[in-house]
């Protein structure tokens, strides 16, 4: 039978000792960084966007740039030694946007994500040494110290592209769901009762239901963030609270009020017909 790398990776996710280390990290990165302004900061609430894999292209293109000029020789040494310190310092901001992201998972990608975690830090350790080295004229061995770093960061980057294109770290996870265009009940208007949030599938997208002094107002029930239950969530004038990661959400309009989440809500459209409550997709 043949191994992927794909099919390796999984296996890293497997390893529940790894839990050893990932839970007690995850656990106290957690209790310093409590939802907020500076987990908004750092999770790019404010930008609309993940943050991390905008700053991960600032180091990954200083030592890939750093590692071409130290092929020229002598003519690149000096651009080379200023693109390593520039990663080398875009690499800490880099570490703690991810190490955000990475605190909200859990199960395979928490695991997974440690690895990634490790690995990235011995690899800017390779780069200081590196640097080290060409400050005090030991050219041969700082170039091969990064050279080192650069492949041992280039799988620590696989497996950073494994935890966003095959657990969907940091993409909004509604962006895939069914875009019910028609008119679909969802619900009868008399189980709807005020002040009580309902979810119901609708042709194969969960929908949050909720009615407040008179209105009904619906959401996607899957927080974009991570896909957390929202109708297991707080809500409170009119503003949802994701149960898992604590983002909130205007009901009238799915306005981000507070991250982790980046995007809005998508939002439902409502009416009353034949006595029931019928929904459509409105974004």
């Amino acid at each position: 039978m043949e191994l992927r790398p794909a099919d390796l990776v999984d296996r890293i996710g497997k390893v529940k000792a790894l839990d050893r280390i990932a839970a007690p990290i995850a656990n106290a990165y957690s209790q310093a960084v409590k939802p907020g302004r500076v987990k908004d900061l750092l999770s790019g609430t404010w930008l609309g966007h993940a943050l991390h894999p905008v700053l991960t292209d600032v180091v990954i293109g200083s030592w890939t740039s750093a590692f071409l000029l130290d092929l020229l020789g002598e003519s690149g040494e000096d651009p080379a030694d200023a693109l390593i310190a520039v990663g080398i310092v875009s690499a800490l901001p880099t570490a703690l946007t991810g190490a955000n992201e990475w605190a909200d998972t859990s199960g395979d990608a928490r695991r997974l994500g440690v690895v990634h975690g490790v690995g990235n830090v011995l690899g800017l350790g390779l780069y200081s040494w590196s640097l080290f080295c060409r400050r005090r004229g030991r050219r041969k061995s700082g170039v091969l110290l990064s050279m080192a770093g650069g492949g041992l960061m280039t799988l620590t980057a696989y497996l950073g592209g494994h935890l966003v294109y095959d657990y969907g770290i940091g993409v909004d996870q509604t962006a895939f769901e069914p875009r019910v265009r028609k008119w679909k009940s969802a619900i009868a208007d008399e189980e709807l009762l005020d002040g009580t949030p309902v979810a119901r599938q609708v042709d194969g997208a969960k929908v949050l239901l909720y009615r407040s002094e008179g209105r009904i107002y619906a959401l996607s029930s899957r927080c974009n963030h991570l896909g957390g239950p929202l109708e297991q969530g707080k809500i409170e004038n009119n503003v949802v609270e994701c149960p898992w990661h604590a983002s909130r959400f205007r009901l009238e309009d799915g306005q981000v009020l507070k991250g982790p989440a980046r995007v809005r809500q998508p939002v439902w459209e409502t009416r009353v017909k034949d006595g029931a409550i019928e929904v459509r997709r409105a974004n």
